[in-house]
């Protein structure tokens, strides 16, 4: 076939297979940027790292997510750690608290039995008062009778007792003959055995009741010994309280004083006496003591009656009185050395009537000089004499928020470098309702009670160790006055002074123009060593101070002097506003001494007339008055 007669597809066909070398050139070229744009995809790093990339991404997020968990539970135990230990610190606060109000429901517990047992002697003084001599020697001829009869009729009892147990035994071992002679019959092995036996088990229990028996008995004589040295602890409180009576009987010149004062000397004679019946002592050692209590007891009852007819007493009867002190003065101190010194096997060997016993030679010795103080004693006159009464002055003030509280107590107790303050709730004190503010310092804790009413400062407690004396008992007082001063407290005035170791004791009272308010007391802690004030209770002010009618006296001071007896020498004299019989009484205060004793004497504004008299004691503690 001519090339003219070859079909156009084939022509086609061919050309595109065959191409010229420029054509094959410009396509290499062409398809090498393709080539290499492929291996640059393939072995480009920055297409390598992107996959590498989003694998990293993924721990990272669960490692962020962990360390938020781990931080929400670190935060979670830090919170909850937080919450105990502040539950652990509110629980010791409110322990603390509890065993505070503890001590205060024992402290009132005890002035509750002191007014009960004030009480049951006032109206045996009543009593006293309207019985005859006959009267009385016939009531204590029927005490003795009483007593007689139910110690026969314990004897009679004992002695029963011991008959029937006497009967009951010889019964037991006439049956124990009968059972003998019945079996009379030689035993085999067996029957020595059980005899063998029997014996030992006889033996052990005989053993085993003896030990019990002896044991039973020791603790039957243990129980009687603490009963007698509770008798002599008694019998020692008594004739200490008579020896307080008797000290003041001495200086009083009061009728109505004479005869409070009597008439407890009366009764305590008698309780003196039904007590030295009690303990286990020969008749012979205690005779003497018996028959000087008893003849006291006489003596106060008549001096009682002749004052209460309104009668003078004579010379004699004051020489009387002075007789029975320094009697009963040698009496105390015998009695106290006993209760100091004397232990359980002393008063057993007194019961079972030893006469080289340490008791018999001390109730045959009255030569002891030991001294010990009374037990009715206050720490300052009319310490104990607050008037449970509506805090009147405290109406009418502003009611603050605890948040208040708390800025108060920051500013009330700035000088104590305070790190923390809070208000840990509330409470009522007598009749005022405060705050419980606690307090931190770098030496410890701190207590305060403020008023809501008012925000007054009714309390204030510390802890903090006082040991050595740097602080005078004046500057203690300056100190005082400041603190007080600063708490809202003005005209404030000193009127009793105590030192207990390096511990001052405090008592101020309102002044106003020269007279003492007594009912408005404050009684204030200093700390020698440091020259703080480490305690302060207010109660008594907070309830008593208000503001009263100006009072002027009837009766000269020199008037005043004439009711005081005859040889005291008088310290100083001022007037002053006492809680007396449930009112106040302006008074002119005496301060002074008489027959080696210190005293304050009270005699009344208006009438003239002795109402009321303190002896101030020797304490462990420090002073304290009788």
């Amino acid at each position: 076939m001519s090339k003219k007669e070859t079909s156009s597809g084939v022509e086609k066909a061919e050309k595109l297979t065959r191409k010229t070398p420029a054509e094959k050139t410009v396509k290499k070229t062409a398809e090498k940027p393709q080539s290499v744009k492929s291996t640059t995809e393939k072995n480009s790093p920055r297409k390598g790292r992107k996959p590498a990339a989003k694998k990293k991404a993924e721990p990272a997020a669960i490692k962020q997510t962990k360390r938020e968990s781990r931080k929400a539970e670190h935060d979670k135990k830090k919170l909850e750690a937080a919450k105990i230990k502040a539950e652990k610190k509110q629980k010791r606060l409110e322990k603390k608290l509890a065993a505070k109000q503890k001590r205060l429901d024992r402290i009132a517990a005890f002035k509750e039995r002191r007014a009960e047992r004030k009480e049951k002697r006032r109206e045996r003084r009543d009593m006293l008062k309207h019985e005859t001599k006959e009267e009385r020697l016939e009531r204590k001829r029927e005490l003795r009778e009483a007593k007689t009869e139910a110690r026969i009729a314990k004897r009679e009892a004992a002695l029963e007792e011991r008959q029937a147990r006497r009967e009951h035994r010889l019964k037991v071992r006439a049956e124990k003959r009968a059972n003998r002679k019945e079996n009379k019959h030689a035993p085999g092995f067996g029957g020595w055995l059980a005899a063998v036996i029997s014996l030992g088990v006889t033996s052990l229990a005989l053993g085993t009741m003896l030990t019990f028996g002896w044991i039973t008995f020791n603790g039957v004589q243990a129980d009687a010994a603490a009963v007698q040295t509770q008798s002599l602890y008694e019998l020692n409180s008594i004739v200490d309280n008579l020896d307080g009576n008797l000290a003041k009987a001495r200086v009083s010149n009061s009728a109505d004083e004479q005869v409070r004062l009597l008439s407890d000397i009366a009764v305590e004679s008698e309780m003196a006496e039904v007590i030295l019946e009690r303990l286990p002592m020969d008749l012979t050692l205690t005779q003497n003591v018996t028959s000087f209590v008893n003849n006291m007891g006489d003596s106060a009852q008549s001096m009682l009656y002749k004052v209460a007819r309104g009668e003078k007493l004579s010379d004699s009867e004051i020489a009387t009185i002075e007789y029975m002190y320094d009697v009963n003065l040698q009496l105390k101190r015998t009695l106290n050395d006993l209760t100091n010194n004397s232990t359980q096997k002393d008063m057993l060997e007194a019961m079972k009537g030893k006469s080289d016993s340490f008791m018999y030679t001390a109730f045959g010795e009255m030569e002891n000089v030991t001294v010990e103080t009374p037990k009715e004693i206050f720490d300052g006159p009319f310490a104990e004499n607050t008037k449970k009464v509506t805090a009147k002055n405290l109406l009418n003030l502003k009611e603050i928020t605890s948040s208040e509280a708390e800025e108060l107590a920051n500013n009330y107790f700035a000088d104590y470098k305070l790190s923390e303050v809070r208000c840990t709730g509330e409470a009522i004190a007598e009749e005022i309702s405060v705050y419980n503010v606690t307090m931190k310092t770098a030496d410890g804790e701190m207590l305060a009670q403020i008023s809501k009413n008012g925000g007054k400062v009714v309390m204030f407690d510390s802890y903090k160790d006082c040991s050595q004396k740097n602080f005078s008992v004046q500057r203690c007082i300056d100190i005082a006055e400041d603190f007080l001063s600063d708490l809202g407290y003005d005209d404030m005035k000193a009127v009793w002074t105590s030192e207990n170791g390096t511990v001052c004791n405090l008592n101020f009272v309102y002044e106003d123009d020269g007279v003492v308010f007594y009912p408005d007391m404050i009684k204030v802690k200093v700390c020698e060593e440091r020259g703080m004030v480490t305690g302060m209770e207010g109660i008594a002010y907070v309830l008593n101070h208000t503001e009263r009618d100006a009072e002027k006296a009837s009766v000269s001071r020199k008037t005043a002097e004439t009711a005081l007896r005859k040889g005291v020498e008088i310290k100083f004299a001022r007037l002053a506003v006492i809680p007396f019989e449930d009112n106040e009484v302006l008074t002119y205060e005496f301060h002074g001494n008489y027959g080696g004793n210190e005293y304050y004497i009270y005699v009344d504004a208006a009438t003239g007339e002795e109402i009321q008299v303190f002896t101030v004691v020797g304490t462990a503690q420090g002073r304290a008055l009788l």
